[in-house]
């Protein structure tokens, strides 16, 4: 695994939930087992991806365009423990990553992503910047 940088301190204020976007599929199987184990990409790059409130719709817009039936899970940072780093990722920002299942225990919330008529993906209110 290549070389990355970590950061010390969690870069968004504490108690502010970080987020998960995964198709229904997923999210259903992660019930199933009580726990999510990766979407393909994180399992490949060893790590489940997550975003900040304020990189949710970039990574909407890179990674899902036009993808139907994705959820959004609202994650407690601070329960996740030491498997939770940030590192450099896309554009030189600190993204929060963690290294193990996410136990479903620590999604606070979760919501369906519909698609809009300009074919972005809606925010829920609350987190949409």
């Amino acid at each position: 695994m290549p070389w990355r940088q970590v950061a010390t301190l969690a870069p968004h204020p504490m108690g502010e939930p970080i987020y998960k976007i995964c198709t229904a599929v997923a999210l259903e199987e992660a019930r199933s087992a009580g726990r999510f184990e990766g979407s393909p990409d994180d399992v490949r790059d060893g790590f489940i991806h997550l975003s900040r409130r304020d990189q949710l719709a970039g990574t909407l817009a890179k990674h899902f365009v036009g993808q139907h039936d994705l959820m959004l899970l609202a994650v407690d940072a601070e329960a996740l423990g030491e498997g939770l780093r940030w590192e450099v990722s896309r554009g030189g920002d600190l993204f929060p990553h963690l290294y193990g299942p996410l136990d479903l225990a620590h999604v606070l919330w979760l919501e369906a992503l519909p698609l809009g008529d300009d074919g972005r993906h809606l925010l829920p209110a609350g987190v949409a910047a």
